[in-house]
């Protein structure tokens, strides 16, 4: 990847600077990762973007051209611009599987290093944390809206800028999307890149036909046609269906689609699925686009009964339309100088916005059924195992208690970062995709439900609630 150590908010490189005046480079730091709210009101989001986390930490490193930037600022002496010219990344990062399934208050990764190493990473780990994991959320809705039926991901265009067209459909196709209109990702992952024409093919020739037959010779094993350049109905579908039989069948293949991107989409597709049936097309595939989201798609196979194969969304996946920023923060929970560890807390008037202190391990608890039932945090001594029976509660409403007997414990994190060195594989996008469709499964369909989800318990373990309110008293 290109070089970015300097891809980070100018006040990392600041602070860094006064804790290494200031003699505090040997001070061990415990940042956690977590954010605050489902997104579009959701009952969870998806975690993406750590392979990308991961290459840029274990490679950072500042170039003689960052360090003469840094030094014509005229803020940092050449003691400092020496230790950054020789700066690598020698901590710990703990994190969740990419492609789990997370929920607010979790700490899905904690970074552990010196208090310098674990402040200049913060801005990319985050960038690439909010960024993939919203999209990934976001993709995983639609997928879920169109029921089965296969969603591509056609954002590249609308993307906000080069990075975010790529990493948002990565991140897409992890969350289920089918495949990519980004070639690029294809060749990068060797996933399927999929599309056929645009309105300017059709409008390059003399006629709709013409451009048909053209396009059945050239791709007869796949020809799938775009029909809404003039009129749907009475030009576009006819069309495809001459160009089918004139040109497709003869050569001896079967057409594959035919693509609406505006209009009624319910009513167009109703009606071009009976011209195709009459034609003897039944297997033709509908595929429909133009601004399309999971509650568009919903109600047109719910509510109006569209005969609709294939969904190609774009802009309101690739930019997460409706609610476009996830909200993931990176908060200091402890130090370390060394064998005494510290916890941290900060205290809000907002309890939304406090944090909860110390070096912590997350559970995920299931029942004998394999049904998610709760995440626990607890602190990185305690050790839940199998078999147990536990007692939950809620952290901020602590009357509310329930008793889980005979519970299956799955510690949530790997350690993929020791010592500066990438110690777990990066697995492949299909694995990434197949986690995640393995986690959805222990969900609860009230949890997965668009509208008014039922809220899933992260719960703190009691030893780290009382360490939270002992701190709390002690602050204030």
């Amino acid at each position: 990847m290109n070089n970015l150590a300097l891809l980070t908010d100018f006040y990392e490189l600041t602070m860094a600077y006064s804790y290494f005046k200031e003699g505090k480079g040997d001070v061990i730091a415990y940042f956690d990762v977590f954010f605050r709210r489902n997104p579009d009101k959701g009952g969870f989001a998806v975690f993406s973007g750590l392979e990308q986390i991961i290459d840029y930490i274990i490679n950072i490193k500042f170039t003689k051209e960052d360090i003469d930037f840094l030094r014509n600022k005229n803020m940092f002496d050449e003691d400092f611009l020496e230790y950054l010219e020789n700066f690598k990344f020698k901590g710990d990062v703990y994190a969740f599987k990419e492609g789990s399934v997370i929920f607010p208050h979790e700490p899905v990764i904690t970074v552990r290093a010196n208090i310098i190493e674990a402040q200049i990473i913060e801005t990319m780990t985050l960038l690439q944390f909010n960024h993939q994991s919203l999209i990934a959320t976001k993709a995983n809705r639609i997928v879920t809206s169109a029921n089965g039926r296969a969603v591509m991901e056609f954002g590249a265009r609308r993307a906000h800028g080069v990075s975010a067209s790529i990493n948002g459909a990565r991140a897409a196709y992890i969350a289920g999307c089918v495949g990519t209109s980004n070639t690029i990702l294809g060749k990068m992952y060797d996933i399927s890149v999929l599309g056929t024409m645009a309105h300017s093919y059709v409008q390059s020739f003399d006629s709709e036909l013409e451009a048909f037959k053209a396009y059945c010779r050239t791709f007869p094993d796949n020809a799938t046609l775009l029909v809404d350049s003039y009129d749907t109905l009475k030009s576009g579908v006819p069309n495809a269906i001459k160009a089918f039989k004139e040109i497709v069948l003869p050569l001896g293949h079967r057409p594959k689609g035919i693509r609406i991107d505006s209009g009624d989409l319910s009513y167009l597709a109703k009606e071009a699925r009976r011209m195709l049936d009459e034609a003897g097309f039944e297997d033709v595939k509908i595929i429909a686009s133009n601004s399309l989201d999971e509650y568009l798609i919903k109600e047109l196979l719910n509510e109006q009964g569209a005969p609709i194969d294939i969904f190609g969304v774009g802009e309101r996946l690739i930019c997460a339309r409706s609610e476009p920023v996830f909200g993931g923060v990176y908060k200091l929970v402890a130090t370390q100088k060394g064998d005494k560890m510290t916890p941290k807390i900060k205290i809000s008037d907002n309890i939304a916005k406090m944090t909860n202190p110390g070096f912590k391990r997350v559970y995920r608890i299931y029942n004998e059924k394999n049904e998610a039932q709760a995440d626990l945090v607890c602190l990185h001594d305690e050790v839940l195992e199998d078999g147990q029976t536990i007692e939950i509660f809620d952290p901020n409403h602590t009357w509310k208690r329930k008793t889980l007997e005979n519970i299956r414990v799955k510690d949530m994190r790997d350690l993929v970062i020791k010592d500066g060195v990438q110690i777990v594989a990066t697995p492949s996008l299909e694995e990434m995709r197949n986690h995640l469709k393995s986690e959805l499964k222990t969900m609860d369909d009230s949890i997965k439900r668009f509208s008014n989800p039922h809220e899933y318990y992260v719960d703190l373990s009691q030893k780290l609630w009382d360490l939270r309110e002992r701190l709390i008293k002690e602050n204030k």
